[in-house]
């Protein structure tokens, strides 16, 4: 049948954000998940983007993030804008500033900044020479939905489970897909491809990997490591309250554990499951992926799945994912499930050993009938990740010693993918406290990475459209670099507490929510113009009606300048690279889904959704006294540079090296790896505006003693 005409439009983009929220109730039932009733369709919500040239986040903006839009207009002069409320008043006026010609989205733009507007609400529109945006709300709260929806998309995507109606609404629910029951033939006893293996392996569970019904390990390892990540950071930021137990539509919700980990878990089994048994030929190695032995037809929901499944040869690189994301689950679970955090480590040393073994076992183009191949041929990216990864979590030398030694540990950061991963690595090496690398080594990378940020706020400064990629790097899965190279800003505004890379980051989420050369949002649920007809064999309403469109919260890949699909082809002759996308199901190129994009999305979706203290009316002067060869003192003065009294403080920072304090005065410390928080004595604890309080510490140290970077006072960032 014909695409069907938006009908969700603003009613559908509310319900989305109100799911996240629902959250925070005790109860769920399955109406509080239902997807919002269908509007009748009218000249406003099948308008085309043409009809908006006031390009802006149909989601919405943060109050204390940037708000910038673009305008397509080949005006020479600057042009007139109007911010107006839900009422219609204008609450903020000024002018356009002139960009021109923006090569990737083949149009003459000019830039809108309000970010001076400092209200919240529902329903602002921006005006430009008369011309109105599409509605959107200014709110603290504004990515609460889509973090909880942009992670419901696994739970969506498991395999081996049935979809429970009260978790993912009535219309999302299904029977396990995969398990054995007719007329599946299984993931319980999944036999090799012919000659390959003698024997068959439990591979249920895991999540689907994008729109077919194919388990990749590569794919499942970079998405698994995202996930978990997340946590990580939001558990270094003070965040990871918005990410624990009850806070996500999982079934494991309530078992104590972050609802996070819970889902990571499921995949995490999987991929355990997928290592060559002991005994066996390759033990130790993973399996590289299991799908059907011929393309499934499109529309086919799950559980009618009739194909053989089959083992795929195992690969040096789906090895290495498993012995990385293995070690990082030893890591992060070990609070939650200490048997399990085992059993991840034996699994991810037992990789490791295996893969050093066979170090050129590759996936080739060629095995690409039923699923996606996958290929890669050079893993030396893998093996510095997966080295990163075992050396954070042991602390061995082994590791250690493969991750000095490899190009990747010494060379710039690169953009990471499903087969670029090294730049995970750096990021492990960069943010886990207490890593076993000299001081120097730790702050070189984290200068790495910083100067990867800026070079992608450099290419969106350039930008009609501010997105972190050039006008050549609209290629497949568009949207999973966009997102990706965004993590990269916000782990450099962690390391360094610099707003800009903040700002570009959710700019970031600007481009993906609809400030883009389409007038388009990507992510299902968000935005009146929402993507809706992803290529998905279940979510698949295009194709046959009785099936649903894609849930709130799932991300296409975008915009593909090689048009890659008949649809594509058909379409989109003669398209600027940023406009080479269609929302259609048949366009796979550029609109499917896949865990590893979503994974970038919730990501992201976390980060833009923690709420952050106000900075605090406070500075800090940081002062080594004395130093000698593997110790020294230093004094720390914090001054309350406000206007109101301070009763009580407490000073928080990270130590860049491997300081470690043995002893305070005028204070009481704790250290959390190199977490330290310092609070008054008492005495000293009010500081009146000017007033100032120093204490003094003593502390161990090897290779260089570099300073704190960032200081916060009760949880604010002081100057």
């Amino acid at each position: 049948m014909p695409p069907v005409p938006s009908g969700y439009g603003l009613p559908r983009r509310a319900a989305a954000a109100l799911t996240g929220l629902t959250l925070a109730a005790a109860g769920l039932s399955a109406t509080a998940f239902a997807p919002a009733p269908a509007a009748t369709p009218t000249a406003h919500t099948v308008a085309t983007a043409a009809d908006f040239p006031v390009r802006v986040n149909q989601l919405g903006y943060l109050p204390d993030g940037p708000k910038r839009a673009t305008v397509v207009s080949s005006a020479t002069a600057p042009l007139p804008w109007q911010l107006r409320d839900a009422s219609g008043a204008q609450v903020a006026a000024g002018t356009t500033t002139v960009h021109g010609a923006d090569r990737a989205s083949g149009q003459s733009t000019h830039l809108v900044d309000f970010g001076g507007y400092t209200g919240t609400g529902s329903g602002f529109t921006l005006v430009v020479d008369g011309r109105s945006s599409h509605p959107f709300d200014i709110s603290a709260a504004l990515y609460d939905g889509l973090r909880a929806d942009s992670m419901s998309f696994f739970y969506q995507q498991r395999s081996g489970i049935a979809i429970d109606p009260a978790l993912a609404g009535s219309a999302y629910a299904r029977p396990a897909g995969h398990l054995g029951v007719a007329p599946n033939k299984g993931d319980t006893s999944v036999p090799c491809q012919a000659g390959l293996c003698d024997y068959r392996l439990d591979v249920r569970g895991g999540w689907y990997d994008a729109g077919d019904q194919g388990k990749y390990v590569v794919n499942g390892g970079i998405a698994t490591w995202e996930l978990v990540n997340s946590f990580e950071r939001a558990r270094r930021s003070g965040g990871d309250a918005a990410l624990g137990d009850a806070t996500l539509r999982v079934p494991e919700r309530g078992n104590g554990i972050p609802d996070v980990l819970d889902e990571a878990r499921w995949e995490l089994d999987f991929l355990l499951r997928m290592q060559v048994p002991d005994g066996k030929p390759m033990a130790g190695m993973a399996f590289h992926k299991m799908h059907d032995a011929q393309w499934t037809g499109l529309p086919t929901r799950p559980e009618l799945d009739d194909q053989q499944r089959e083992l795929h040869k195992p690969s040096t690189a789906a090895t290495l994912n498993l012995a990385a994301t293995a070690a990082q689950c030893a890591r992060v679970y070990a609070p939650y499930d200490a048997a399990f955090a085992a059993r991840c480590l034996d699994a991810a040393r037992r990789a490791w050993t295996a893969a050093r073994a066979n170090p050129n076992v590759l996936a080739l183009a060629t095995d690409n009938t039923g699923g996606g191949a996958y290929e890669d041929a050079d893993v030396s990216d893998e093996f510095y990740w997966a080295a990163a990864e075992l050396l954070a979590t042991t602390g061995e030398s082994q590791y250690r010693d493969a991750v000095t030694s490899s190009p990747h540990h010494t060379g710039p950061v690169d953009a990471f993918w499903w087969g670029g991963t090294a730049t995970l690595g750096r990021i492990t090496l960069a943010t886990v406290p207490g890593v076993a690398l000299p001081a120097d080594d730790v702050a070189r990378l984290r200068g790495l990475l910083t100067t990867a940020a800026d070079g992608y706020l450099s290419t969106m400064a350039g930008q009609g459209y501010a997105a972190p990629i050039p006008a050549d790097g609209y290629v497949w899965g568009s949207n999973s670099s966009v997102a990706n190279n965004a993590m990269v800003m916000a782990v450099a505004y962690e390391l360094t507490g610099a707003a800009r890379y903040r700002a570009g980051a959710l700019e970031t989420m600007d481009y993906l929510l609809g400030r883009n050369a389409l007038d388009r949002s990507y992510v299902t649920g968000y935005g009146e113009r929402a993507s809706e007809n992803q290529h998905h064999r279940f979510w698949a309403h295009q194709n046959d009606a009785s099936l649903p469109h894609p849930p709130a919260g799932s991300f296409a890949g975008g915009p593909d300048a090689a048009l890659e699909d008949p649809v594509a082809k058909a379409q989109l002759a003669g398209c600027a690279p940023a406009a080479c996308y269609v929302d259609d199901i048949g366009s796979y190129s550029t609109n499917e889904v896949a865990i590893n994009w979503n994974a970038s999305l919730a990501w992201l979706a976390a980060f833009a959704a923690e709420r952050r203290p106000a900075p605090a009316s406070c500075s800090v002067a940081y002062r080594v006294d004395n130093a000698w060869g593997n110790g020294f003192t230093a004094t720390v003065t914090v001054r309350n540079t406000g206007t109101s009294t301070v009763s009580g403080w407490t000073l928080g920072w990270s130590f860049p090296g491997d300081q470690r304090i043995s002893g305070t005065w005028n204070a009481s410390t704790t250290q959390s790896g190199a977490a330290v928080t310092a609070r008054d004595a008492g005495w000293n604890g009010t500081l009146a505006p000017g007033a100032s309080a120093s204490f003094g510490f003593q502390a161990t140290y090897s290779g260089t003693n570099p300073a704190p970077a960032r200081f916060t006072l009760n949880g604010a960032d002081c100057a």
